[in-house]
């Protein structure tokens, strides 16, 4: 574990952050980026050994993200929603659906992404129908990244028969335009290279054997609160980079004070997954402190922090996206109560 995380900083500061200015630039992330995660064995961290998946413990896992987060969030956050293609498929009772992806995915011969965002609200934005043999998808995903990247799309709706909690219906579709779906591109102001796009889907036929899961909405939101701990891992790595440019600007009081705050929001993030509620305030406090943190790296390095070849004025923007990035209504009210 320990080796995976010693590699995942190599890669951070070798490869990832020299490259990261160019990415934001160009908006385009090279594939050789991707393929170096995939020949490091890190699309497999969220297998299972016995499908020869990495076998790397929760904190691990954790500290993997945040240090790639500082490297380059825009390549971090395409990749990371993968480990929930790798996840399900694990869990699938689909085990024709499980045998035929899940092998490639692990070895990241195959790349996936996410699109959750349109079964969780009430009313839904993406709803299902059940025809015979499979499911009838209609609405939209607002926002899926990695299209134009990714192979598969871990897609969820929501069965809006079963009254307002229903039941979530999720299973894969090849990332492509076609009948039924149909891709408006989306202007980011950071990470624009992750190709998010929003879907639309008339009626999307998705076939019985597509179908990895249905369950009901509570069970859904049920794990919610551990989605949230890996989220806040995109503010954290941030405000560490952002921290430790501070330090390299001559200013080690005040990247001390905000390490001391770093490790204390982290902690509660860790103590809030046996208390879910309180997951929302942590999660927030993470986003507030990068906010903080690239404005201060901004005031650390001067003048030069706001020219658009340096690394503070793409931080600023970074720390901005984590404020909304797999946000809850939850975490809105509460970054709102602290930034106010």
């Amino acid at each position: 574990m320990a080796s995976m995380l010693e590699r995942a900083g190599a890669i951070a500061d070798a490869v990832l952050f020299p490259a990261a200015l160019d990415v934001d630039a160009a908006g385009v992330i090279p594939r050789s980026h991707f393929d170096l995660l995939a020949e490091e064995g890190f699309y497999g961290l969220a297998g299972q050994p016995e499908h020869s998946g990495i076998e790397v413990d929760f904190p691990s896992f954790v500290s993997i993200l945040e240090t790639l987060c500082g490297g380059c969030l825009t390549t971090t956050f395409t990749w990371i929603q993968h480990h929930s293609v790798v996840r399900s498929l694990t869990r699938t009772r689909n085990v024709d659906l499980q045998e035929k992806y899940l092998g490639a995915t692990i070895r990241g011969q195959m790349r996936g992404g996410v699109a959750f965002a349109g079964a969780i609200p009430r009313p839904p934005r993406l709803w299902a129908t059940s025809p015979e043999g499979g499911w009838l998808l209609n609405g939209e995903a607002p926002f899926v990244s990695g299209w134009g990247i990714i192979d598969v799309l871990l897609i969820a709706a929501r069965d809006t028969a079963g009254g307002p909690q229903g039941t979530i219906v999720s299973g894969l579709v090849d990332a492509v335009a076609g009948d039924g779906i149909t891709v408006e591109e989306l202007r980011l102001i950071a990470a624009q290279g992750s190709n998010t796009v929003r879907l639309r889907f008339e009626d999307y036929f998705l076939p019985a054997e597509k179908v990895l899961a249905e369950v009901s909405h509570a069970d859904f939101l049920a794990n919610q609160h551990i989605s949230a701990r890996l989220n806040g891992c995109l503010a954290m790595g941030i405000a560490g980079r952002c921290i430790r440019m501070i330090g390299e600007a001559g200013q080690p009081e005040v990247a001390s004070r905000l390490h001391t705050a770093q490790d204390a929001i982290r902690d509660r993030l860790n103590t809030a997954l046996a208390d879910p509620p309180a997951m929302p305030t942590a999660r927030a406090a993470a986003s507030e402190l990068v906010y903080r943190a690239a404005g201060a790296l901004v005031a650390a390095v001067g003048s030069s922090g706001i020219l658009q070849r340096r690394h503070a004025q793409r931080l600023v923007r970074e720390a901005t996206f984590t404020l909304v990035a797999a946000g809850r209504p939850e975490v809105k009210n509460a970054l709102l109560t602290l930034l106010s």
